[in-house]
C-alpha cells in the first residue's frame, strides 16, 4: 500500500483553506424583534449563536496558533 508522506513543509495559508475561520453570526435588526416576549427571542438565539461562535473560535485558535 502506497500511502503519500504527509507533507510537513504545507504553509500555514493551505492549512487554514482546509479548515477556514469561523464566521461570526449575522446580528439581527435591533427593529427585527416583534416585542412580544417571545421565548426564544431572536436576541437570545443570536446570544446563543455567539457562544457557540466562541468555542469555535477558540478551537480554531488552537488549531492554528500562527494565526495570533
Amino acid at each position: 500500500m502506497n500511502a503519500d508522506p504527509i507533507d510537513a513543509s504545507a504553509s500555514p495559508a493551505a492549512s487554514q483553506a482546509d479548515d477556514p475561520m469561523p464566521q461570526p453570526p449575522v446580528q439581527p435588526d435591533l427593529d427585527a424583534c416583534c416585542g412580544n416576549g417571545c421565548d426564544p427571542c431572536i436576541f437570545d438565539l443570536h446570544d446563543l449563536a455567539m457562544d457557540e461562535y466562541r468555542q469555535a473560535m477558540r478551537a480554531w485558535k488552537a488549531r492554528h496558533p500562527e494565526a495570533g
